[in-house]
């Protein structure tokens, strides 16, 4: 039976005292590097990256400086954004803008390509994997979301328009804005919009930590088997 653990809906100041605190940390940490980790492995496959990648390998390429430092420089302009929603940073997604981009650099520093399409395609696979599982380690961590998921749930939230919706306009937007950029759009772009919900639907039950509920807020609907 598929162990089910609840994300909570929890304030910044809740998200510290909720308790676990140096177990959420130390797996907030390691998904950030691995989430970085992967994102080099897509790269160096060179058979097209997710939505926001895309948009971040297009600056790359038109700027003096490296995809990570893309990276964060992104985060922290989209967390910008979170102060006209109304939306307070956890230190998840603090760490998040600085951890995954200096992750991802260091690992784009000892990947090299593959040569050849079965090795591109085996090291395209194994980075949509521990994607998943990454994203299940910093998201179980319960120590706040993304950037990039704290603009997708406020807009959604000052819209009144459905998560789904606001998320395929948002990474359309990015996709499209990064294609003309020139960033690589391929096979990969579609195995990750096909892949990267079943699998973090699949690792993050089973990473979630555990934390009681503060009696004013309730946890997240549908969040232990998130879309």
């Amino acid at each position: 039976m598929r162990r089910s653990v609840p994300l909570l809906n929890l304030s910044s100041r809740d998200q510290l005292r909720a308790g676990k605190l140096p177990r959420r940390v130390v797996q907030l940490l390691v998904g950030l590097m691995l989430y970085g980790v992967s994102m080099a492995m897509m790269l160096r496959a060179t058979l097209g990256l997710n939505p926001w990648d895309v948009f971040h390998a297009g600056v790359t390429s038109r700027v003096p400086i490296t995809f990570g430092q893309v990276t964060i420089i992104v985060g922290a302009l989209v967390l910008l954004l979170w102060i006209p929603l109304r939306q307070w940073p956890g230190l998840g997604t603090i760490a998040n803008v600085v951890v995954i981009g200096l992750a991802v650099d260091a690992a784009l520093a000892v990947i090299d390509s593959p040569s050849g399409l079965p090795a591109q395609l085996a090291l395209l696979l194994a980075g949509l994997v521990l994607n998943g599982l990454a994203g299940g380690l910093y998201i179980g961590s319960q120590l706040g979301p993304g950037p990039r998921d704290g603009l997708m749930t406020g807009l959604a939230l000052r819209t009144g328009l459905s998560i789904r919706l606001v998320r395929t306009g948002l990474e359309l937007t990015v996709l499209g804005a990064g294609w003309l950029l020139g960033g690589p759009v391929g096979i990969g772009t579609v195995l990750y919009a096909m892949t990267i919900g079943p699998l973090v639907q699949f690792f993050l039950p089973r990473v979630t930590v555990s934390l009681e509920a503060p009696a004013a807020r309730q946890p997240l609907s549908g969040a232990a088997t998130p879309v």
